[in-house]
């Protein structure tokens, strides 16, 4: 009776085998592969599911969105990613890689903002960020609130040009809380003038309950965006160097091991903080071999439990 009903099963595998080569390999149909066999469309339907649910069909996409999509479960199994999307970027230069990440990033920013429920979301700054929003469709969302988490006025008095989170509130339509403050004060004493604020303590407190945020990683360097933007001098950028620092979110700095580096400009700095290990989700668009150091150090550091990247940063990223 064992040996019967052993043979059934085998022979049912099998023909499970063949409806699903000739459905998935030869392209035939449901209807075509019943007439090959001598059973119903149904049978045949179910021998295809049969054959999946013993494990006997193994999909392989030849598309770089399949490899994309492979590379985007390693980097969040490795490090821990509760959301990651990687976008194609073989043969691309920077401004196609950039361009991409925004695409890519505006998709991920769209899963949120079309939901019904009320939401805050949490906006840091940055080249990034601003490509990502100029991307994104508009959307009738007036209950949504977005959240400025970093300074937008540099030591000159001057507003920089990518302060996104009131682009999102446009494409949004919804309200608009900017955090009123440089992003380094002149002083500690006049960082404390800045943050006792009542409407600066509002706000923060808005940002700490924040359903998603959306940040940039920045790098560290002469050419870097904290440099160029006015916000921080090169003497500032040589010592952040010096201390190892290696990459900057929302104007905290870290290094190559995603631990955060102390500086002066610490006791300046008014934006929102960072927490490692995020309960909600904290989403970064980054990608360009100039970031691949700056992004391995968020991910080191668990800063972010998001990312929206590139295939050559994330082949880097893995390769370590």
């Amino acid at each position: 009776m064992g040996e019967r009903q052993m043979s059934k099963h085998d022979r049912k595998l099998d023909q499970a085998a063949r409806a699903a080569w000739m459905y998935y390999v030869a392209g035939q149909t449901q209807h075509e592969i019943a007439e090959a066999l001598g059973v119903s469309r149904q049978v045949a339907q179910r021998l295809v599911a049969c054959a999946i649910d013993n494990g006997l069909v193994s999909v392989s996409i030849a598309h770089p969105v399949g490899r994309s999509m492979e590379l985007a479960a390693q980097l969040g199994a490795r490090y821990g990613l509760a959301l990651c999307q990687v976008v194609p970027s073989q043969g691309m230069d920077g401004a196609g890689i950039n361009r991409a990440v925004a695409v890519a990033g505006a998709e991920v920013m769209a899963q949120f903002i079309r939901s019904e429920a009320p939401l805050i979301i949490g906006v840091g700054s940055g080249r990034s960020l601003k490509a990502a929003i100029d991307e994104l469709a508009e959307y009738q969302r007036p209950q949504h609130s977005c959240v400025s988490l970093i300074g937008a006025i540099a030591s000159d008095g001057s507003c920089t040009r990518y302060d996104v989170p009131l682009w999102m509130a446009e494409k949004t339509q919804g309200r608009y809380f900017i955090l009123p403050a440089p992003l380094f004060a002149d002083s500690e004493q006049d960082r404390a003038l800045w943050c006792n604020h009542r409407i600066y303590r509002t706000v923060n407190d808005k940002a700490s309950q924040a359903d998603v945020t959306f940040i940039g990683i920045g790098t560290i360097g002469e050419r870097c965006p904290l440099h160029q933007d006015g916000f921080i001098s090169l003497e500032d950028v040589q010592r952040l160097t010096a201390a190892n620092a290696v990459a900057e979110m929302l104007g905290h700095f870290i290094d190559a091991e995603g631990a955060r580096v102390a500086s002066d400009l610490d006791a300046r700095l008014t934006s929102v903080g960072l927490r490692q290990r995020p309960e909600k989700p904290v989403i970064a668009l980054a990608g360009g071999p100039e970031k691949h150091r700056a992004i391995r150090a968020a991910l080191a550091g668990r800063w972010i439990n998001g990312l929206v990247t590139d295939e050559d940063s994330a082949l880097a990223l893995l390769a370590d």
